[in-house]
């Protein structure tokens, strides 16, 4: 799985520099919206890119992280943009921070701009470890998430997701997974003759973390209604 990440997150670092912006919706036509919303949803919905076990109430980690989505679609992207192309994998880098807080939960939050695009958004997410987890048993984890789209005047979008997880310590590697559903709410904005579309994708991710004492590395999958998306990050934690 790491070198799937690892070959999915070059092509996107190897992609030409974006340069392009949303702001053409209403050259779509409604089957064309509704496939610009499903994969802005599998592409902008929360990657948990973390375990399931609850740091503790001192607890915080810190860290950068880049994700890449195959695009299914990028043929609509290109006609809702102008001033350049959508590359096929859509790379969305995030700043992202997890604190812990008492009775086993923890929040976290992340912050993306898409370089050379109007597409940023932020996104949160507060998961409780039902099952706090040992050196014999596993953590498992309910964990609610809502991102919010911003940057793209044409376009009111927001995802919210609740999925369950599992993972498992072993030394410092520590690997997880998890399934959940995706809600996409997705409303043209000054733009007649297009409708809102709300529906909702199944969610499907595993991934590892990799401890260095207070540097720790994940790598992740997911598929979010069908479409793949690859991440790593770099976080420290202390």
């Amino acid at each position: 799985m790491k070198r799937r990440i690892a070959a999915a997150l070059l092509a996107a670092a190897a992609a030409p520099a974006l340069a392009a912006d949303i702001d053409s919706i209403q050259l779509l036509s409604q089957n064309e919206f509704r496939l610009l919303s499903e994969d802005l949803g599998a592409a902008l919905s929360f990657k948990p890119l973390i375990p399931s076990e609850a740091l503790d109430i001192t607890g915080f980690d810190l860290g950068a992280a880049v994700t890449g989505t195959k695009l299914k679609n990028t043929a609509v992207f290109d006609k809702a943009t102008s001033g350049g192309d959508i590359p096929s994998v859509l790379p969305v880098p995030t700043l992202r921070l997890h604190k812990g807080l008492p009775l086993n939960l923890d929040i976290g939050v992340a912050f993306s701009q898409v370089p050379g695009t109007n597409i940023r958004y932020t996104g949160g997410e507060l998961r409780w470890a039902i099952l706090p987890g040992s050196t014999l048993t596993p953590a498992v984890a309910i964990r609610g998430t809502l991102t919010r789209l911003t940057g793209v005047d044409q376009l009111d979008f927001e995802t919210k997701g609740l999925d369950i997880s599992i993972s498992k310590g072993f030394a410092n590697v520590t690997p997880y997974g998890g399934i959940g559903q995706v809600w996409v709410k997705s409303t043209p904005r000054g733009v007649p003759g297009l409708r809102g579309e709300d529906f909702t994708q199944t969610k499907v991710f595993g991934g590892v973390n990799v401890n260095f004492g207070l540097a720790n590395l994940a790598f992740e999958a997911d598929s979010t209604g069908g479409t793949a998306t690859f991440g790593a990050k770099l976080g420290f934690r202390f």
